[in-house]
């Protein structure tokens, strides 16, 4: 919105040009999100109380989080508005890339939010059915993949992906790239879902995730630094830096009071409006491979869940004491904290591998 303000007015005054440039735009919404998200962070936590909207502890789940029962829930609320209202403020909103990717995002808050109303408000114990949760994660990835194939930004690599580590290898899938979409956006969110166990954990995941793919962005869609790394150049794609430089923001700003002992959860609105976000992003910049470097602990905590379910259905015995496997490393004894901030190092380690990945082709 300031730079369809401000940009047309940059000959008239030289202070205007300076939101032609992302990287002053992403700076100002990594901060502007983080203040926001600090600032309405105690107003919706307090409203959430009133309400009465606490979390409701599995009986099944580790004996330590039964004290967690009643905290807030449903704080992804404080993300969203946090993400929204930078991104809107400063990024090119009338581009494709960023109204898939915020349609993305507050769908699948939408959806998230009102599992999250059925379950805590009206008492459903599964809070909305399965089917219509998957129902909605397709709908919405059919949208993007549809998009995405039949309108491309750039016709000649509508169904293409980079390839990790080789030089001018990139993959076609054809008319198969819709139903990846499909699976990409589907799968992360309910990976994100998994993840969201402790304290702090998939807000921190999430803001390291952020910074990674903000930085493929930005490179990504400019043509020097995308023709030097000798990577797919996409004109849009440095506009999503913007995005994620707000999601990272917020998500530090909403880490303030999810970090231990939690204030407030994020719920199943924040968790799979955050997943969904970072696998648009990725899909539109052409880097889907490296959603299993960059959030390779959802990745992790996914598999955990499979394996602990088909080895349970078959033999009876678990692998784990408990899954996902965060709870396994609380039930040996590491205390919660300790957890977090190693999954934390281990998912900044992912990271930097992915990043790295720009060089050694």
């Amino acid at each position: 919105m300031l730079y369809y303000l401000f940009e047309p007015y940059s000959d008239v005054w030289i202070g205007f040009n300076i939101f032609r440039y992302i990287t002053f735009r992403a700076a100002i919404a990594a901060v502007l999100a983080l203040l926001f998200s600090l600032f309405i962070g105690p107003m919706i936590i307090r409203l959430l109380r009133a309400k009465q909207i606490g979390e409701e502890i599995r009986p099944e789940g580790p004996e330590s989080h039964f004290s967690k029962r009643g905290t807030p829930s449903m704080g992804g609320i404080i993300i969203l508005l946090g993400v929204l209202l930078p991104t809107l403020l400063l990024g090119k909103i009338g581009q494709q890339n960023m109204l898939l990717v915020l349609l993305v995002t507050v769908g699948l808050g939408l959806i998230g939010f009102l599992d999250d109303w059925l379950k805590i408000v009206k008492k459903y114990p599964k809070g909305l059915v399965g089917r219509y949760k998957m129902l909605g994660q397709i709908l919405l990835g059919l949208i993007v993949g549809c998009l995405l194939f039949f309108f491309p930004e750039d016709a000649t690599i509508k169904s293409v992906t980079m390839v990790p580590f080789l030089k001018n290898v990139n993959l076609n899938f054809g008319l198969f790239y819709i139903p990846i979409v499909v699976f990409l956006i589907t799968g992360t969110s309910n990976a994100s879902n998994l993840t969201d166990g402790l304290d702090g954990l998939l807000t921190g995941l999430t803001a390291i995730a952020a910074v990674a793919f903000g930085a493929m962005a930005y490179v990504t869609g400019h043509v020097n630094f995308s023709g030097y790394l000798n990577i797919l150049y996409l004109e849009q794609a440095g506009e999503l830096a913007v995005f994620c430089a707000a999601l990272f923001g917020a998500t530090l700003g909403y880490l303030w009071y999810n970090t231990f002992p939690a204030q407030v959860f994020m719920g199943d609105t924040g968790s799979l409006a955050l997943g969904g976000a970072i696998a648009t992003v990725a899909i539109l910049i052409k880097k889907e491979i490296w959603l299993l470097l960059i959030c390779g602990i959802w990745v992790i905590e996914t598999l955990s869940v499979i394996i602990q379910v088909f080895v349970f259905k078959r033999t009876g015995k678990r692998v784990f004491r408990m899954a996902p496997i965060h709870h396994h490393f609380e039930l040996k004894g590491w205390a919660e904290p300790k957890v977090v901030v190693r999954f934390w190092i281990i998912g900044i380690l992912f990271a930097l591998l992915a990043l790295t990945t720009f060089k050694v082709r």
